[in-house]
């Protein structure tokens, strides 16, 4: 009897250590895009005052109050050094990039440049299909990931079973940035569709929504329909090392509260 107890004990200890340990390795994010009505400077603010290190920058968010410059990618060189320093004296770090889906081989080019001259490791999109073939190419050439993004139905990827197509054949620099609310929004299952995306998962929009169609909104993690013990569990039992980026998509003019509900649900569920 004592050597089961003995047994269960170590089984139960390094269950937790496991839990523990994938844990540790995630990091959250913020998709800049949640703080939309703001500028850089703001939103950068906002981040350090929550703690949030990290952030997924888009194209459009203008930098200050009066100020015509914007964080698109075909920013001289100059404003990349001064976007740096300004990430840099917020303490906020910027790992990926998007949703942006350049027209041409020449826009795409100046976007990896972008990225390479930022430290950028991930350029999130959804590109042309027939655009896959010279991306991956850019992507082993400049080691720059560029993970395929999902929109509702009936969007370019709004389906895991599309994006998995679309990897095949492709090298390890093309992946999956999934996110959970527009899978849900298309009447999909969430931890399903990670599940048939394993392996590929670069980085997770994190959003829950209240309901499972179209009309379908953000609202707090938890508070939606989203069954999140079963996304944890199937990240956990994938190993998923990746970034979990807040878009919340809705209260655009007070988001803090939320995203603060949002962490504290977070920290709960990935003690």
């Amino acid at each position: 009897m004592q050597k089961l107890f003995l047994f269960i004990m170590i089984i139960s200890s390094s269950i937790m250590s496991t839990t523990s340990a994938y844990s540790q390795k995630w990091k959250i994010a913020s998709q800049a895009w949640t703080f939309k009505e703001f500028t850089l400077n703001e939103t950068l603010n906002k981040l350090e005052n929550l703690d949030i290190k990290y952030i997924e920058l888009y194209p459009g968010q203008k930098w200050a109050k009066g100020d015509d410059r914007t964080t698109h990618f075909s920013m001289p060189a100059q404003q990349i050094v001064e976007l740096k320093a300004l990430l840099k004296k917020n303490h906020v770090k910027a790992t990926s990039y998007g949703v942006v889906s350049p027209d041409n081989e020449a826009e795409w080019i100046q976007l990896f440049d972008f990225a390479k001259a930022m430290s950028i490791k991930t350029i999130i999109s959804e590109p042309k299909q027939e655009q896959l073939e010279m991306v991956d190419g850019l992507c082993q050439k400049y080691k720059i990931r560029v993970a395929i993004h999902n929109h509702p139905d009936p969007t370019r990827y709004w389906n895991p079973e599309i994006v998995l197509k679309a990897l095949e054949g492709r090298s390890k620099y093309i992946g999956a940035c999934t996110d959970l609310g527009h899978w849900t929004r298309s009447g999909l299952d969430a931890a399903d569709c990670l599940k048939k995306l394993e392996g590929h998962i670069f980085e997770i929009h994190m959003k829950d929504v209240n309901r499972t169609d179209k009309k379908g909104h953000a609202i707090v993690w938890g508070e939606g329909v989203i069954d999140w013990n079963t996304v944890f569990e199937e990240l956990k039992r994938q190993k998923f090392a990746g970034k979990f980026v807040i878009e919340h998509e809705y209260n655009w003019t007070n988001p803090v509260p939320d995203i603060k509900k949002n962490l504290a649900f977070f920290n709960l569920k990935t003690k």
